[in-house]
C-alpha cells in the first residue's frame, strides 16, 4: 500500500529530500559491484523505486543511507545469483569461430569421433556443463543416451531440424573446448 497517511505530494517531497542525497553514493557502490555503468544505473533506479514504494515503512530519524544500501545490496545479490544460474548465451558467430579456430589448430575433421575417443571424464563433464541448456540436452540425449534424432526431438518438444542444429553447434563448442585436453590425452595432434 502506497499511502503513508500524508498527501501524495508531501510524501514525494519527503522521499526526495530524504533519499535522493544518497543516490550518488549508491551509484558509486553499484559501479564497484557491477563494473558497468548501465548495470549500476539500473540497480540504483530499482533501489529508488523499491524505496519509494516502501517509504511508508521507513522510520524517520533512522539511518536512511543504511536502509537504501540494504535495498541496493539485495538487488545486486539477487541479480548476481540470477545471472549465475542463467545459461550463457552464445551467438552462432562465436560458435562457428571457436570451431573453425579449433579445427585449424588441430587439423582434425571429425569432432564427434574425437569426443567419442575421449570417453567420459571430469573434463568432458565440465565442458558439458558450460554448454547452453538446449545444446547440452541435445548432446546428452543423442550422444550419451543414444536416442535417435526423432526420439530426442520428441523429448525436447522441438522439430528434428532444430535438434540437429543444436547438436551440431553443441558438438562444435565441445570440440573447441576440449582441444587442449585431447592433446594431453594423446588423441589429438599437437
Amino acid at each position: 500500500m502506497l499511502d503513508s497517511g500524508a498527501p501524495r505530494g508531501d510524501r514525494r517531497a519527503e522521499f526526495e529530500a530524504t533519499a535522493l542525497p544518497v543516490a550518488s553514493a549508491l551509484y558509486r557502490t553499484a559501479m564497484r559491484f557491477t563494473r558497468r555503468p548501465e548495470d549500476a544505473s539500473d540497480a540504483v533506479q530499482e533501489t529508488m523505486l523499491r524505496a519509494y514504494r516502501t517509504f511508508h515503512s521507513f522510520q524517520p530519524g533512522t539511518n536512511v543511507k543504511a536502509w537504501l544500501f540494504t535495498i541496493l545490496y539485495s538487488i545486486l545479490t539477487n541479480d548476481w545469483r540470477r545471472r549465475r544460474r542463467a545459461p550463457e548465451e552464445i551467438s552462432l558467430e562465436v560458435v562457428e569461430e571457436r570451431f573453425a579456430s579449433a579445427l585449424r589448430a588441430s587439423g582434425a575433421d571429425a569432432e564427434r569421433a574425437l569426443l567419442q575417443r575421449l570417453g567420459a571424464t571430469p573434463e568432458i563433464d565440465s565442458a558439458l556443463q558450460e554448454l547452453p541448456e538446449e545444446f547440452r540436452a541435445a548432446v546428452l540425449l543423442v550422444d550419451v543416451d543414444e536416442l535417435s534424432y526423432e526420439e530426442a526431438a520428441l523429448v525436447l518438444e522441438c522439430p528434428v531440424g532444430t535438434l540437429r542444429s543444436r547438436l551440431h553447434r553443441a558438438r562444435k563448442l565441445l570440440f573447441a573446448a576440449l582441444q587442449e585436453y585431447a592433446r594431453r590425452a594423446g588423441v589429438a595432434k599437437e
